[in-house]
């Protein structure tokens, strides 16, 4: 006779897994460092910057 598994146990472990599953997804997806995000904000900084001096005032 083979090992006796309780079904709302293994229901329960295999729910566990697939959230594990996809909280490592979304780390790799969305996760990032302070230095990143900053970087990210100073490029975007200076392009806005750019775009402003090349902008013409009319009268």
């Amino acid at each position: 006779m083979g090992n006796l598994v309780s079904l709302s146990k293994a229901r329960k472990s295999k729910a566990k897994a697939a959230k594990e599953q996809t909280a490592d997804e979304n780390r790799a997806k969305f996760g990032r460092t302070k230095a990143e995000k900053q970087r990210d904000q100073s490029i975007a900084d200076l392009a806005a910057r750019r775009l402003d001096a090349m902008k013409r005032e009319s009268d």
